[in-house]
């Protein structure tokens, strides 16, 4: 099972989600997405948005400061 990472601290909705869906369809089933993003519409809407899409949501973890980390498994 491999973990890729996507660091979209610095986008802005709804890119954020975009770049997330293009970074998930690469991936293998049972494959994880580690994405790094900022509170706000971000976090709302990244999480949702995956589960939404029928990906798995493992986890949400503050970081530091602003950033969060989404865990996704296509």
């Amino acid at each position: 099972m491999a973990t890729k990472v996507l660091d979209i601290t610095k986008e802005h909705c709804p890119m954020t989600f975009v770049k997330t869906k293009i970074e998930l369809s690469k991936l293998q089933p049972g494959d994880s997405l580690e994405v790094l993003l900022s509170e706000g519409e971000p976090l709302d809407n990244v999480p949702r948005n995956a589960k939404d899409q029928g990906f798995d949501v493992r986890s949400v973890e503050h970081v530091e400061g602003s950033i969060y980390k989404v865990i996704i498994q296509k």
